[in-house]
């Protein structure tokens, strides 16, 4: 297992992460049996949310850190912990955004859950546009300095976003972002566009989230088919999308990916996997796997090297795509097929 800094740290993570959002799982058990399996692989970041749960369905939210704080009870110092705070937890007025109230709240809940007395990386989840960033800021330098958690960092933050904040630490010696975390795969390249450059000028690491595109670069899903039963893109509100997202550009990638997985006896996931954490400017991959075997086909993309001309074929394939894949579906419209 390759170990790199996380972000601008000194703090060594595995390239692979494992995340939580157990989209595909509803069995507590079965989940503690994938995050052991993981650790016993080498990956020491495991990836969460305080509303991330069973079936990623928020009416178990919380439910990860639960099911991640019970397995870590007798290894917490073998694997680095990320959690988030930002997302609705509830419908009041103050169950969401990066008030200071709300993330002082929030934090104390996640620690709970995890059963430990730090979070290592603590995770505005999205940008609160009601919130002072200084008060943002502020809040989370405190919990640093009460040994609540180790380091900040952001998600799903736009590059000027992150400069401000960057610039708001500076000028008040409060602790700065080490890691942004970002969707990134060969159906998604937008973070190319600035936040590439973000981090090789300031070192802020990127965690690369839905690198195989929810799935579908996964091997799993066949353009000339409809996706198959239980599958996420067979829900009602996601297969029209579908069915058009699969056509032109998509269904050649797809292929390329195909090609590129045979001739290196491997798995399309694992070419795109490769394809993402070729990228220096990337610090760790986030797999979504639910089950063991998933994750362990997910590490031995690690080991893959691309050829110089297997990395142009999927550059040229993709460039441009920023398809919006995860989210709300009724936003999955707006952005055009190609």
């Amino acid at each position: 297992m390759e170990y790199v800094n996380f972000g601008n740290s000194g703090v060594k993570v595995s390239r692979i992460a494992l995340g939580l959002g157990l989209r595909g799982e509803g069995d507590a058990a079965k989940a503690e049996r994938l995050i052991k399996s993981t650790i016993d692989l080498g990956v020491n970041l495991i990836d969460c949310a305080n509303v991330y749960g069973l079936l990623d369905d928020r009416i178990n939210s919380g439910t990860s850190e639960k099911i991640l704080g019970k397995v870590i009870k007798s290894c917490r110092d073998d694997v680095v912990i990320t959690s988030k705070v930002t997302s609705p937890i509830g419908e009041l007025p103050n169950d969401s955004g990066s008030s200071r109230l709300h993330i002082m709240r929030e934090v104390e809940r996640s620690l709970k859950r995890l059963n430990t007395d730090h979070i290592d990386v603590y995770i505005l989840h999205a940008p609160d546009h009601t919130t002072p960033l200084e008060e943002i800021i502020r809040a989370m330098d405190d919990l640093v300095r009460a040994g609540k958690i180790l380091y900040p960092g952001c998600s799903n933050y736009k590059a000027w976003q992150i400069y401000r904040a960057l610039s708001i630490s500076e000028k008040t010696n409060a602790a700065p972002f080490i890691i942004m975390q970002n969707p990134y795969s060969l159906m998604n390249r937008q973070v190319e566009q600035e936040h590439f450059s973000l981090a090789k000028h300031t070192g802020v690491g990127i965690m690369a989230y839905s690198p195989l595109g929810i799935g579908l670069l996964s091997g799993k899903y066949d353009p000339k088919s409809n996706p198959f039963k239980g599958s996420l893109w067979n829900k009602p509100e996601r297969s029209d999308y579908y069915l058009n997202l699969m056509k032109g550009r998509t269904a050649k990638l797809i292929e390329t990916v195909r090609d590129i997985a045979e001739n290196h006896s491997a798995t399309p996931a694992q070419i795109a996997l490769s394809w993402v954490l070729s990228h220096s400017e990337i610090s760790v991959a986030i797999s979504g796997a639910d089950r063991e075997e998933q994750i362990k086909e997910n590490v031995q993309a690690t080991e893959i090297t691309l050829s110089e001309n297997e990395l142009n074929d999927l550059n040229n394939d993709s460039i441009g795509l920023s398809y919006v894949l995860d989210g709300d579906p009724e936003e999955l419209w707006e952005l055009p097929i190609y």
